[in-house]
């Protein structure tokens, strides 16, 4: 049996386009709140009309099907209007986090070539391209601008095949490159990611992780094909996280390790003897560590928690039932319906259940590519004469004899130290298992230099690592332990590797 894994489905790749789901919701629940944040709560209807006033207002302005419009806004219900006003008109809505730095938003914006920038207010643009040379507007602005008499906006004919989104994702590269996603591949991927994680019209989705990243994104999606309400916060908000998800029942929270963390301090300073709403966490990007899942089981005591695997370029790859690492630690889960992993060796050789390869994934899930790079499309979505196009992820994983995926990490993770075949999430995993060690970071073997431990704890580095002598071989144990009070982020949430490794050169340059 090679390592494969089909999850047979009757379904057929859905038509239609994104803005179907508004649509679907609003027939179904139109006096049902649909999104509420800090500042109020539209239903579905009232967020339909918001939608329909925002294509106006980007109508007058210039916009027309086919044209990019970058939104770099926090998250609120304006995203929401914006995100459908903007695919309404046929136009291609390109997500901004308002935290990029001046260096890759002006790359963004070349790359782009927007017909018009949408900000929060007019710093978040002018702080840092001081000269834009594209039209910008602000969010709060394009609900107020009065269109009574003004003509209608022509109807655009529905395009399954039309760009919807541009999601703009660092990956492997020095720029920023984006992911073409069609109308198409969204809403299976909506839909096959609703069917497993079942949402229902009666959850609330509290959602702090930044809507621009396209984890919280589909959070949009995921509440509109249930029926459900999407409360929406900002990072500096989360001091009041707990609050929030008694104040609106929050059942639902989609969480990286950070605001996992950020969710048990809160809760242990929590006073309140009344049990938390939350039934379901989510986990993606980072995997959660087995003390953190603990502590949330713990603090949240009716709340499952359901592992996930994917890439930008098809949205999931694999999701896994609730609690399952309580039977299988490790496993990110099974391959959405309809879709297939495969687990490949060098030569595009498919391995048997067990044997680490690349991971490589084929369905209609597949986005189309990256906009305006044909050379790295090519290399990442390739034609096969056996599969058919797939895409090769540069991650590397394992499948068990039951589909279930295993991550071992990226390319680069891996790495041979003294004849062992060693795996930087190996490591990083030994290292969150001694207490006291709150996270833990490894570079691999780079430029002459050996194998480095980063760790955010309280204990001194060398006894890190003796305790980590008695977790791994001696192989694979990093020879220094750089100790320090916290790890730096990336904007959604992952360890930041590049930022350490700039650290790690500056200290060497010192010495």
């Amino acid at each position: 049996m090679t390592a494969t894994a089909l999850a047979p489905s009757t379904t057929r790749t859905p038509a239609g386009v994104v803005t179907d789901l508004l649509d679907a919701a609003v027939a179904a629940r139109p006096d049902a709140t649909a999104v509420r944040d800090p500042d109020g709560a539209w239903t579905y209807a009232e967020l339909d009309l918001a939608a329909h006033a925002c294509a106006r207002w980007l109508y007058r302005l210039g916009v027309s099907t086919g044209d990019r419009v970058v939104a770099r806004v926090d998250n609120c219900r304006e995203f929401v209007a914006l995100l459908f006003g903007t695919l309404r008109i046929g136009a291609v809505f390109v997500p901004i986090n308002p935290q990029m730095k001046a260096f890759h938003l002006r790359q963004v914006l070349h790359d782009a070539q927007p017909r018009l920038v949408v900000a929060q207010d007019a710093q978040a643009v002018f702080e840092l391209t001081p000269r834009p040379v594209w039209p910008v507007e602000y969010v709060r602005e394009m609900l107020r601008t009065p269109d009574s008499g003004r003509r209608p906006v022509p109807p655009v004919e529905p395009d399954p095949d039309r760009l919807a989104l541009l999601i703009y994702t660092s990956g492997s590269t020095s720029a920023p490159k984006a992911v073409m996603s069609t109308h198409r591949p969204i809403l299976f991927a909506a839909r096959a990611i609703a069917r497993r994680l079942r949402y229902t019209a009666d959850d609330v989705v509290l959602t702090a992780i930044p809507l621009s990243f396209d984890y919280g994104l589909y959070q949009v999606f995921l509440a509109l094909l249930a029926g459900a309400e999407l409360v929406v916060t900002s990072p500096e908000r989360h001091v009041g996280l707990l609050a929030s998800v008694r104040a609106h029942g929050a059942t639902v929270m989609p969480i990286v390790p950070s605001l996992g963390e950020m969710l048990l301090r809160l809760a242990a300073r929590d006073r309140n003897p009344q049990p938390l709403p939350v039934r379901l966490f989510t986990n993606t990007g980072a995997a959660l560590t087995a003390p953190l899942i603990a502590g949330l089981r713990q603090a949240f005591p009716k709340a499952g928690v359901v592992a996930m695997f994917g890439t930008t370029e098809c949205k999931r790859i694999t999701v896994e039932e609730p609690d399952s690492d309580l039977v299988r630690p490790g496993s990110v889960g099974r391959a959405l319906d309809g879709t297939e992993v495969l687990i490949l060796d060098d030569d595009g050789t498919a391995l048997p259940p067990g044997a680490v390869g690349e991971i490589v994934v084929r369905g209609p899930h597949l986005m189309s590519g990256y906009w305006r790079a044909p050379d790295l499309t090519a290399q990442r979505f390739r034609r096969d004469r056996r599969y058919g196009t797939v895409l090769h992820t540069g991650d590397y994983g394992h499948l068990d004899a039951e589909g279930h995926l295993y991550f071992s990490g990226r390319r680069d993770d891996l790495f041979k130290r003294r004849g062992l075949r060693v795996s930087a999430l190996e490591i990083e995993a030994a290292a969150r298992d001694i207490p006291g060690v709150r996270e833990a970071a490894v570079l691999p073997p780079a430029g002459g230099r050996d194998v480095v431990l980063f760790a955010a704890t309280d204990l001194d580095g060398p006894r890190v690592l003796r305790e980590l002598a008695v977790r791994l071989e001696d192989g694979k144990v990093p020879p220094v332990c750089v100790v320090r009070d916290e790890l730096p982020l990336t904007p959604n949430g992952k360890t930041d590797k590049r930022q350490l490794a700039a650290l790690l050169s500056a200290a060497e340059q010192e010495d």
